[in-house]
This record gives C-alpha cells, sequence and structure tokens, in this order.
C-alpha cells in the first residue's frame, strides 16, 4: 500500500472514480513496471532515472480492483519477462498474445542496449484477458511486431498506443476506458 502511494497510485480511488465517471471499470491497463533486476550490478552500468520495485511488491499491485472484465498490456524486459506471465495469471487473466518492439536508431539500424548474456533490440509487451471481452475486441487488425525508433529511457513506442486501440474497440460507437501508467517516476 505505501509504496503505491509514494509513487501516486491509489488503485482502489482511479477504480472508484472511474466506475462513478465512466460507469464500469477500465476496458484497458497497460502498464510498465519498474523491474527490479537482481543482479550484482542491476543496472548494467546504464544509469537508471527512476526507482525499480521488487518482484514481490509488483505482485501486491491492486490490479485486479481495476478491472473485471479487458485487458492488460504490461511491458516485460527479457530478465523479467516469465515474471510477467505470471503476474498476469496472478491477477486472474488468461496469456493470450504478445507484441514484439524491435527497437531502431534514428538512421533506421537496429538499435542494440544492454543485456545479460545477449545484446537486446527489443522490448515484449505482454497481452492478457480477463472475463467476457468478446464484445469489446476486434481480432486480426493489429500486427505484433512493431518496429520503431528507440525514444527517451523507457519511453514506448507511439505505436502501441494504435495497438490498443485496434485491438481493444469493437466499433466506433462503443467508448472505450483506458488507464495506462507508469511507476517510474524521476
Amino acid at each position: 500500500g505505501d509504496v503505491y502511494k509514494r509513487q501516486g497510485i491509489n488503485a482502489e480511488y482511479m477504480g472508484n472514480q472511474q466506475s462513478k465517471i465512466g460507469g464500469r471499470l477500465f476496458d484497458v491497463i497497460m502498464m510498465d513496471p519498474p523491474w527490479q533486476l537482481s543482479s550484482s550490478q542491476p543496472s548494467r552500468g546504464v544509469a537508471i532515472a527512476y526507482d525499480s520495485l521488487s518482484d514481490d511488491v509488483i505482485v501486491k499491485m491492486p490490479i485486479p480492483t481495476l478491472q473485471t472484465d479487458g485487458f492488460i498490456f504490461i511491458w516485460a524486459i527479457n530478465a523479467k519477462y516469465a515474471v510477467a506471465c505470471k503476474l498476469i495469471e496472478h491477477w486472474g487473466y488468461k496469456l493470450v498474445d504478445e507484441i514484439t518492439w524491435v527497437k531502431k536508431t534514428v538512421n533506421g539500424k537496429i538499435a542494440k542496449g544492454h543485456g545479460f548474456y545477449l545484446q537486446h533490440a527489443k522490448e515484449s509487451c505482454l497481452i492478457g484477458v480477463k472475463g467476457d471481452v468478446n464484445s469489446k475486441v476486434r481480432r486480426n487488425t493489429a500486427c505484433d511486431v512493431i518496429f520503431s525508433e528507440r525514444r527517451g529511457q523507457s519511453q514506448k513506442p507511439q505505436e502501441i498506443y494504435l495497438s490498443l486501440i485496434h485491438i481493444s474497440e469493437p466499433t466506433r460507437q462503443a467508448e472505450i476506458s483506458y488507464a495506462v501508467f507508469c511507476l517510474k517516476k524521476k
């Protein structure tokens, strides 16, 4: 509880406000957890401008209170891929797909970053569903690969938001409610 309040997140308040304003909980949640790496050099020499959280703290996040039926998109670095898969199930979702972001430089070349065994040039966004999403999904409209320039630290590609809309907006008549948050504070 306290760690989320320090980060400025009160899930119960968010859920209550969304229910009052939108008449229901969120249809889509996208999150980018501040994963804590467990090596002797967790940042591998890369300066990170935010505090990280342990897996134990992230798993206790009250995500289930924000949604009954809908989608969750969780960004997962390679070292936390398996943990993110378990989180999705722990919070009551079924892992159904993923989007891979292949990072490019401004010159269009693959942007290689630091990794433990390999140089990482991609990041995964896992997709989970919870409850009845049949009326909220448009299938086969978004691609599972994004080729996009690497932006600032922890900034995700703009194209991910189009994917959220394509996947979760069954008709232009329905209004979709989104909860997009990042726990990384500078």
